[in-house]
């Protein structure tokens, strides 16, 4: 994925909502598709704005920087793709 770069009104919205600097731009790419995000970034606010930008199915699954991905992570991410 080719990240863009911002325009200073998107950042200015962005900080506004507390968003990640990555949410804007994966909801733009994912344009409706089902997509997962696995990120230790991920917060409240970013699952906001997706709930509301984004018309498909989409899981934000947060992992722990000091952890990193791990057996329950890939079991989450197992059921979520195969549910209907």
């Amino acid at each position: 994925m080719t990240w863009p770069e911002t325009s200073g009104e998107h950042e200015r919205e962005d900080r506004w909502f507390g968003l990640g600097w990555k949410t804007r731009t994966l909801v733009t790419w994912a344009a409706g598709r089902s997509f997962a995000w696995v990120d230790d970034e991920i917060t409240d606010a970013d699952r906001t704005w997706v709930s509301t930008h984004h018309s498909g199915r989409a899981l934000l699954h947060h992992v722990e920087p000091f952890r990193g991905l791990t057996n329950e992570d890939i079991a989450v991410l197992d059921r979520w793709h195969r549910a209907p």
